[in-house]
């Protein structure tokens, strides 16, 4: 027996081309704007690096843990950003002439002072000398530092005499962190 063969009709032909685009659909353009993504849908991954300027975040709305901070570089002490000084201008009777970073000072005894800084001193290194406040020459004597031990903002100082004896002197004090 002979096998017959047929050929599809050009009319078969077209009919099948159709039912394929029919069935499998015709590509579109589509067009993707705000209203068409879903809230909470999108990732970094889907955003192409570079493509964000600071006027498409509002403020505000990026979170401490969405930046790394590898990116901000080397970020400063809190010291450094603070001032890394501290200092103050004492007269013999405990007045604070003039400061920075400095909280109060007062007169404790004779030769006895104490100042406050508004933060902790203890790990910082403490220079002072007599000094005026304003031009004139100090009298002679000597000053003493150490940390305050009632108080972590503290620095207590003594002064003396030329002869080693406790005397009101006026001072400069300066706190370096």
């Amino acid at each position: 027996m002979r096998k017959l063969i047929r050929r599809p009709s050009p009319g078969a032909i077209i009919a099948t081309v159709a039912l394929f685009f029919a069935l499998g659909g015709s590509a579109y353009g589509l067009v993707i704007t705000g209203h068409s993504i879903k809230n909470g849908s999108l990732t970094g991954g889907d955003i192409k690096n570079g493509s964000l300027a600071s006027r498409d975040v509002k403020r505000a709305s990026l979170g401490g843990r969405a930046i790394k901070e590898s990116s901000l570089g080397e970020v400063p002490a809190s010291t450094t950003a603070g001032g890394v000084f501290r200092q103050a201008v004492v007269l013999g009777t405990g007045a604070l002439v003039r400061g920075r970073g400095t909280s109060s000072a007062a007169r404790l005894a004779e030769g006895r002072y104490q100042v406050i800084f508004y933060r902790d001193v203890r790990g910082c290194a403490y220079m002072a000398s007599i000094g005026d406040a304003g031009t004139a020459a100090p009298a002679a004597g000597l000053v003493e530092t150490s940390s305050l031990n009632s108080n972590i903002a503290g620095v207590s100082l003594r002064t003396q005499n030329s002869a080693g004896n406790p005397a009101d002197r006026p001072f400069h004090l300066i706190v370096s962190c």
